[in-house]
Order: structure tokens, then sequence, then C-alpha cells
């Protein structure tokens, strides 16, 4: 089963963007389905620690656009990506700690986040760059 599901309202119309979203998406549904398998938790860890540096390179690109294009906008919007980057690091040190993964806040914390997120920031980053 899928975390979460792509939806043409997430496209930026940044290819580059898009495409990196479409796989990050993908990849925290791998990480959901493993989760859901029962898989031990340094595979659980692993995948957590992949979707991490997945998504920074991501947001580091789509920083770059924003600063290239002078974005009115650019320190919430990195803020937001800030959060997120936090988040996945303390539920990395829980998993890693062996104090049991909470699989049902850490999904529901990123479909929320993702959904919000696409829904606004980015929704508004799209509209600002002419997309």
């Amino acid at each position: 089963m899928s975390l979460i599901e792509w939806d043409e309202k997430f496209s930026l119309g940044v290819p580059a963007i898009d495409h990196e979203h479409r796989e990050l998406i993908e990849l925290i549904n791998s990480a959901h389905r493993a989760v859901e398998a029962g898989e031990p938790a340094e595979r659980v860890s692993e995948c957590l620690g992949e979707i991490y540096a997945r998504i920074s390179a991501h947001f580091a690109l789509e920083e770059k656009i924003m600063r290239e294009a002078g974005y009115d906008e650019y320190e919430g919007h990195k803020g937001d990506h800030e959060i997120l980057l936090d988040g996945i690091l303390e539920f990395i040190d829980v998993c890693d700690a062996g104090q049991g993964f909470d699989e049902d806040a850490f999904s529901e914390n990123l479909r929320e986040w993702f959904a919000e997120h696409f829904r606004t920031r980015d929704a508004r980053l799209h509209h600002r760059l002419g997309h």
C-alpha cells in the first residue's frame, strides 16, 4: 500500500523538481512498505537514512532555484524544509536507539507535511516562478 500518491497538483512545472518529488514519494512509499512488512529496525533505519539524504539533496536543488530567482519567501520555505529534516533525524535517532519505531506517527507526519508543503509552499513557488 502506498502512503502518498502522486497528484498533478504537486507539479511545479520545473521538470527537475517534479521528477525529484515523484522519486521522493516512491522512496517514502518503499520505506512505508518495508515497515509494514516488519523489516528489522536496521533496515528501517537505512531506509530513513536514504530518505534523509535524498530529501536533503532535493531541498538543496529547490533552494538553489529559489535563490537564483530571488524568491521572496525563500527563508520561510527553507525553514519548512529544515523542520522536515529535523523530524526525520528524530525518527532515525529513535530507531537507532532501539526505542521502537512509531510507524503510524512517522507516516502521518510525512503525509501531512508533503500534502501541506506541496499545497502551500511549493504551489506558491510554482506561481511565483511563472510555471
